[in-house]
């Protein structure tokens, strides 16, 4: 996924300073989750004292008419709020016996995000962190009792002076805690934990709000799959290593507070009985044991992928030249490995190109990416030549459309009289009237059919239907010279447009990508809503008008980028890979 979004714990997190909720809370209003199960535990009984609702508060912080969710204070103060409030819903609530002895009361918030799905999985882990989150509690309040740390910091010593304790734990989606993690650390990135202190020691209060741990699901299994146990597992030790920097642990201190904090979470998982080793040997276990990437279909399958993920769009139509391709026309391997990652979460990756599919294929194949289990192969569906020929199903073609063969034979005698040379696409093959630098370019560097040179240019009109025609020419002559001398002399019979530069495509009037892209989707069945689309060139503009998300790069042209619903970074900024990242899952 990039330096940036890399999901293996490298560096575990800090604990955030109490003064620091406000503002995360003002992040966290922002988008909506959805409150799950919210009980009270005695530390002297089992788990079943009473159901305390969610605090739900109005909070003058965030501004007027704010709804968030507000661990501190009393809950029962807020227990009347109803919990089918907007961004809320009520999962479960049981009567439970009050108990006379007096005796510390945790009270414990587990809530989801409302961007995750409703999937067993997940709902089953949340009802045992009902039992987990307390257990873990309780034993991490032992160990502060006659124990000698050199470096924990001790705003939380003797927590039997306080009637009650609060904390809450959300499993959220990798966006949310990222746009957490930029607010906070500025670090744009998701990461697995976050803990948020609320603790105000100099406030002499009966409660004390411990504060918030923040989970991501996506990046918990990502790490459980690393790691080689399940993701219950690894949400438990997540838990833990959360829960201790809320109790003071603090291992980017220093390296002694680091062995301490170390010892600490090994010693709370093992007395928990809960698998896996704690967060901090785990992410120097992943730095050491790094295994190259291998792309066959078993491990694009494992990588990146949870079984209850949906993904935001089940489509990225993706342009190649000034997309994809880089300056140096060749695909970068973070544009690589986030094309895979799309696929191992089920998204459906299409090209839309100028190109041939045989050219598509070719580059596909550096990257390991052509064929069955890739992004393109002879029986994938795409759109070619500018959206002259789409393929559906199985590969087979649903469009073909020619270019007028009078505009052929005028731009064929232009070529040979001026000596500019002219390539004819023609669906697999490229036909040319005579050899030229410019011409040996389009195979070498655009991985384009090696063009056949035809003995003339009756011959050339007899070898194959025509689709488009491309002049080359530096980019100067191309503005100059050959665009506004067949814009004028193709009239209604053809389009001209560019996708690069230094080449002038003549194609039949009335055709783009953009059609060719609705009419595969009519074909599977699909809609434009499901579609995110990432183009550069002005020959994108109708796809990236007709997707629900239009992308345009930044090395793009004017018209693209006008066009477009965000501008992204350049091609040779892996701004394709940042793209799908950023905005496809």
């Amino acid at each position: 996924m990039g330096e940036a979004h890399m999901l293996r714990a490298v560096r575990p997190l800090l604990a955030f300073p109490a003064t620091a909720m406000a503002r995360a809370l003002r992040v966290a209003a922002s988008l909506s989750f959805i409150q799950f199960t919210s009980h009270s535990y005695s530390l002297l009984n089992p788990p079943v004292v009473r159901f305390v609702e969610s605090p739900l508060k109005r909070s003058s912080l965030l501004g007027r008419g704010t709804e968030c969710l507000w661990s501190g204070g009393d809950a029962r103060a807020f227990a009347r709020v109803s919990a089918s409030q907007r961004g809320y819903r009520k999962v479960r609530r049981q009567q439970l016996r009050k108990t006379k002895e007096k005796e510390l009361e945790l009270s414990v918030s587990i809530c989801i995000e409302d961007e995750l799905p409703d999937d067993p999985e997940i709902l089953n882990i949340t009802e045992l962190l009902r039992l987990d989150v307390p257990m873990a509690m309780k034993l991490s309040f032992d160990g502060l009792k006659d124990s000698n740390y050199k470096t924990r910091d001790t705003a939380i010593e003797d927590v039997g002076g306080y009637q009650s304790v609060e904390l809450s734990v959300l499993l959220c989606n990798d966006e949310f805690i990222r746009k957490l993690n930029k607010e906070w650390r500025d670090e744009d990135h998701a990461t697995d934990v976050l803990s948020m202190s609320q603790h105000v020691p100099d406030l002499k209060l009966p409660i004390l709000m411990l504060g918030d741990i923040v989970i991501s699901v996506e990046t918990a299994a990502r790490q459980a799959e690393e790691r080689g146990h399940t993701l219950l597992d690894e949400i438990r030790i997540l838990l833990v290593h959360g829960l201790l920097h809320l109790l003071g642990f603090d291992h980017e201190l220093s390296e002694e507070a680091e062995v301490e904090m170390e010892k600490e979470e090994e010693l709370l998982l093992k007395s928990l009985g809960w698998k896996g080793k704690g967060l901090i040997q785990s992410a120097y276990d992943s730095q050491s044991d790094v295994i190259p990437y291998k792309d066959n279909q078993n491990d694009r399958k494992k990588e990146g992928s949870l079984r209850f993920y949906k993904p935001k769009f089940n489509y990225i139509f993706c342009d190649m030249d000034g997309t994809l391709l880089n300056s140096k026309s060749q695909i970068s391997s973070t544009t690589a490995k986030a094309l895979k990652e799309a696929l191992s979460r089920g998204v459906k990756v299409v090209i839309a190109t100028g190109k041939t599919r045989p050219a598509v294929i070719n580059i596909m194949k550096a990257v390991d990416l052509a064929g069955n289990d890739g992004v393109i192969s002879d029986s994938s569906p795409g759109v070619f030549v500018q959206g002259l020929l789409v393929y559906g199903r199985q590969g087979r073609e649903i469009f073909r459309r020619n270019l007028d063969q009078s505009v052929c034979r005028e731009a064929l005698l232009y070529s040979e009289e001026n000596k500019i040379p002219l390539i004819a696409f023609c669906e697999d093959r490229c036909l040319t009237l005579f050899e030229h630098p410019l011409v040996d370019s389009l195979h070498t560097i655009y991985s384009e059919p090696k063009a056949e040179i035809m003995p003339s240019i009756e011959h050339l009109l007899a070898a194959a239907d025509i689709q488009k025609m491309i002049f080359l020419d530096s980019a100067e002559g191309v503005a100059t010279n050959l665009r506004p001398y067949w814009s004028e002399a193709t009239a209604n019979r053809a389009n001209v447009i560019q996708a690069v530069p230094d080449m002038l495509e003549i194609v039949p009037p009335g055709t783009s990508k953009g059609s060719g892209v609705k009419m595969l989707l009519d074909h599977l069945g699909a809609s434009a809503e499901e579609v995110i689309a990432i183009g550069d060139g002005e020959n994108d503009v109708e796809m990236l008008e007709l997707a629900s998300l239009g992308i345009a790069l930044s090395n793009g042209s004017e018209k693209a980028k006008a066009v477009a619903n965000v501008i992204g970074a350049s091609n040779d900024e892996d701004g394709a890979a940042d793209a799908i990242y950023r905005y496809a899952f």
